[in-house]
């Protein structure tokens, strides 16, 4: 059996990737910051912090999947701006190192990375994985962390970046938030609600990750993201309709936001559309081409 070696896996997406590649056959085994956390895979301690790296656990690596990183959905603090930037790029840094010294030499590496590469903005550009990083906060933390991924390809590598869009599914994540005011029938627009949401239902993520396994063609980076472009406004409207709810009060000011949540806000208050077309190009289906089959699966 192959090893596939995944950090961040007891996470949203880990935890459906891992199950998915053990019914393919692979050998899963896991970086945990703990043994408390529950998992029905061979674990092994790891604190790039620390420098702790538990022995055994790069031996025999085929593939290794990077998907650990502090959530974004958090305030951004000053503090916590630069927990979101060490844990993807400086936890990277810390296994290709290891990696160096072992004289471990994956097949693969698959490393997430967002659509947030992009900048929060939303523009009548319809982003493909040729264009430039932007220079804001996420912008530069996706590129430092595309960066890290690629060096991999010092040890002989194959290595993929996953430009991962608002992920939805049937518990937990972005939809979690969303759907709770709706649901106490106090949910509104955001802003203008013009600004463009791109998402993917995590089936789909999922399936993204497994072909970039098996795929030998599947090389650089992809946007994750589904082919159907959607405003706030129509997310928010189309979530209150598969709830049986009904927006009634008005959109929410922006400066309301920008209070609320700090400059965190961006990720509420802009989006622009992102281009799936490179990933289908390498024959890869969508199961979930359209908000409304998607929350259909995830919310119905």
């Amino acid at each position: 059996m192959k090893k596939i070696l995944i950090s961040g896996a007891t996470g949203l997406v880990g935890k459906k990737l891992s199950k998915k590649l053990h019914e393919r056959g692979y050998k899963v085994e896991i970086l945990v910051r703990s043994k408390d956390q529950e998992s029905d895979f061979k674990s092994y301690l790891w604190n790039y912090e620390k420098g702790v790296l538990e022995e055994g656990a790069l031996d025999n690596t085929y593939i290794f999947i990077h998907l650990a990183g502090a959530t974004i959905s958090k305030r951004w603090t000053e503090s916590y701006k630069k927990e979101i930037y060490n844990s993807r790029i400086n936890s990277a840094q810390f296994i290709y190192e290891q990696m160096q010294k072992q004289n471990i030499h994956p097949e693969a590496v698959i490393s997430s990375s967002a659509a947030g590469i992009y900048g929060q903005t939303t523009s009548q550009t319809i982003f493909t994985e040729k264009d430039p990083a932007a220079d804001d906060f996420l912008g530069k933390v996706c590129k430092d962390w595309e960066e890290k991924a690629l060096q991999f390809r010092n040890l002989g590598s194959r290595v993929v970046c996953v430009r991962t869009s608002t992920v939805l599914s049937e518990k937990g994540g972005a939809l979690e938030v969303l759907k709770k005011p709706i649901e106490l029938n106090v949910g509104a627009v955001l802003g203008t609600g013009d600004q463009y949401f791109p998402w993917i239902h995590i089936d789909d993520l999922v399936n993204i990750y497994v072909k970039a396994v098996e795929c030998v063609t599947i090389d650089g980076a992809y946007n994750a993201s589904a082919p159907d472009f959607v405003t706030n406004k129509i997310l928010t409207k189309t979530i209150a309709d598969h709830l049986g709810k009904t927006i009634w009060l008005p959109n929410i000011p922006k400066f309301v936001i920008k209070t609320a949540l700090g400059k965190m806000s961006v990720l509420a208050l802009e989006g622009s559309r992102i281009s799936p077309d490179k990933i289908i190009n390498e024959g890869f289906n969508f199961a979930y081409e359209r908000l409304d089959s998607a929350l259909a699966d995830v919310l119905d």
